[in-house]
């Protein structure tokens, strides 16, 4: 009994024994297993903290590219490189929605990553993606997620690749699939102000896209969305700083620094370049007989038919009221005359509403074939077009090489002649710098008007200090274009350019204190300042021969349309127009500065005031052109 007894205590014992270590095997396991999970965990939640450091590290990079104020076409280069370097995937490409001449819809592409097997794709498409039309399939997933902006993704790769280029066989299409590491596509909706752009599409070796691939891309696209809409108002404001507000062509300033650019290209490899002048014609009359509504269109049809006509590489630009120039690198005097020809019918089958037909007249020179020097280039395409214009219109006139000397050439030798015989009392200082000046254009400088305008501008600072930099070629580009708008002939127009550098050169001779005195004028001071244009015209100006018929300008430009200004007391049409202009044009830009006796006025104050002197102090009609110009054009 007590030996049966104490091995049954044995055996509880050891059955106690087994279960204790059962129990502890069994929760040795449920660590391990636990342990296991748990590593997994910190695996998977270290892997979404990488990927949200790399989306941090994207879209911070795209938020930088915003402030670069690079242009939309680098922007979303450098976005598709990201998705495809940074964050893994085999491709990336973005599409635009575009509309062709059909209105029809469909997609360009507008960037996409370097891929192996899209290039294949491509290559056997044979497909210029620069140009190529993607189709735009109202079905398809890729327009569905467009139009319910939601991001979409496919297993379909062979399906994706058969819509955007539905020429491939099937044979071809299996071929192209078969070699592809990527096992789906993802479309990522793109607006622009509310407005459908496009979209993203990514392919990857993901069979699916899981929701935190879904939250990065929707985060992506926002910042695509705002990249694009940023670079688009920084290209907008680069246009507007360039393009004709009127026609949507290029402006003068674009123009002239890229007539320099071209000049300089044609001197390095001896390579020509054409210039086309162009001015419509008859505008004064389309705007007084139909309205300025009707010139307006007039003027915008004449630049849609200079877009459409020209290359890629040339350049058309808006001038000024109805002037046009367009620019032809790398084309001689032939071929811009065939060109100007194509340019000239064109406008001439132009039917319009309640206007008709329109026409233009038009000159072209050639560099390095008429001239070397681009000051000269364009005025001998201007006088071209002058030519058409006195011609008859309607034609195309060819520059010839100059037999007699420009208006530049004549100012220059004025200035040297003045100089070099003292005829004006100026300081030793001032005199060199304004030789120099002169040396400069003799030696075939390009920007001979600019050098002139600052030649007369450091001579009226000498006799007046509040005379601004700058103002005699606001004052010559003015009292040109009201010339124009009068119809004048390219001779008076020349005329007139010499008047307004040399009219007011006698006011040198005049005492400093009167031009500063702020209180009124004594009798035999105004007699002073009444001399001047006769000083100007027969003291300084009359010895020197090449510029006798611009004398009776000057002498003239004080003289008032009734017959009370000075020195002549002429009237009516004994004046020159040209001497009214000057007239105009001065007492214009006196009224936009400060004078010791009053404040400058606005130019609508100075408009009224004009107005009022309509018809006693200048030609009614002169005044009304001159504020037709003021009004529509640049006026500095």
């Amino acid at each position: 009994m007590s030996l049966f007894s104490g091995f049954k205590d044995l055996l509880g014992q050891i059955n106690k024994i087994d279960g204790s270590i059962y129990m502890k095997g069994k929760d040795f396991a449920d660590v391990y297993a636990k342990n296991i999970a748990l590593e997994e965990e910190i695996a998977a939640r270290t892997k979404e903290l990488e990927q949200a450091n790399q989306t941090i590290l994207t879209l911070n990079s795209v938020w930088e590219m915003m402030n670069s104020s690079q242009p939309l076409s680098s922007m979303l280069a450098k976005i598709v490189s990201i998705l495809y370097e940074d964050m893994n995937y085999h491709f990336a490409s973005i599409l635009k929605i575009e509309v062709d001449e059909n209105n029809n819809l469909y997609f360009s592409e507008k960037a996409a990553s370097a891929n192996m097997s899209m290039n294949k794709v491509i290559n056997v498409a044979q497909a210029n993606m620069e140009t190529y039309k993607l189709p735009y399939v109202v079905n398809s997933i890729v327009v569905k997620a467009i139009t319910e902006r939601k991001i979409y993704s496919t297993p379909d790769i062979k399906g994706m690749i058969r819509m955007f280029f539905p020429n491939l066989t099937e044979e071809q299409l299996n071929d192209l699939v078969k070699n592809m590491n990527s096992k789906s596509c993802t479309i990522v909706p793109l607006h622009k102000e509310q407005e459908n752009f496009g979209c993203v599409i990514v392919s990857s070796e993901r069979e699916g896209v899981t929701d935190t691939e879904t939250n990065f891309l929707s985060l992506f696209a926002n910042q695509i969305e705002l990249a694009i809409t940023v670079a688009g108002l920084f290209e907008e404001v680069k246009k507007q700083a360039i393009t004709d507000p009127l026609t949507g062509i290029f402006n003068r300033r674009y123009f002239e620094d890229n007539i320099v650019k071209e000049a300089e290209r044609s001197l390095r490899l001896k390579q020509p370049f054409s210039l086309v002048s162009l001015d419509l014609d008859y505008l004064k009359k389309i705007n007084d007989t139909y309205g300025h509504q009707f010139g307006d269109l007039a003027i915008k049809t004449i630049a849609n038919v200079l877009k459409r006509e020209a290359r890629s590489i040339d350049i058309p630009a808006r001038i000024g009221g109805e002037e046009f120039n367009l620019l032809l690198p790398g084309v001689d005097s032939r071929g811009a005359s065939i060109a100007a020809e194509r340019i000239r019918k064109s406008i001439e089958n132009q039917i319009l509403d309640t206007i008709g037909g329109i026409t233009a007249s038009i000159g072209v020179a050639t560099f390095l074939e008429h001239s070397d020097r681009i000051d000269e280039l364009m005025e001998l395409a201007d006088q071209a077009m002058y030519k058409a214009k006195l011609n008859g219109r309607n034609q195309v006139q060819i520059a010839q090489p100059q037999n007699d000397v420009n208006w530049q050439q004549i100012a220059v030798d004025t200035f040297m002649d003045i100089l070099a015989k003292r005829r004006i009392p100026v300081d030793e200082n001032v005199a060199q710098t304004i030789t120099r000046k002169l040396q400069k254009i003799q030696t075939q400088d390009t920007n001979a008007n600019d050098i002139l305008y600052s030649i007369v501008d450091m001579i009226s600072q000498t006799y007046n200090q509040m005379y601004k930099t700058g103002t005699t070629k606001s004052k010559l580009l003015l009292a040109v274009m009201v010339a124009k708008q009068l119809d004048l002939p390219k001779e008076e127009i020349d005329k007139l350019k010499l008047a307004i550098l040399l009219y007011d050169i006698g006011n040198i001779m005049i005492p400093e204190e009167i031009f500063n005195k702020k209180e009124p004028l004594t009798d035999d001071e105004k007699n002073i300042i009444q001399q001047h244009p006769v000083i100007a015209a027969r003291e300084i100006l009359k010895p020197i021969s090449n510029i006798q018929d611009i004398i009776p300008i000057i002498e003239s430009h004080h003289e008032s349309w009734d017959g009370q200004g000075y020195p002549g007391n002429k009237s009516g049409i004994e004046i020159p127009i040209t001497s009214q202009i000057v007239l105009l044009v001065d007492a214009f830009y006196a009224m936009t500065q400060d004078r010791p006796y009053r404040q400058a006025y606005t130019i609508d104050e100075i408009v009224e005031i004009i107005k009022k002197e309509a018809g006693k102090r200048w030609n009614k009609k002169l005044v009304d052109d001159f504020i037709h110009v003021v009004k529509n054009e640049s006026i500095q």
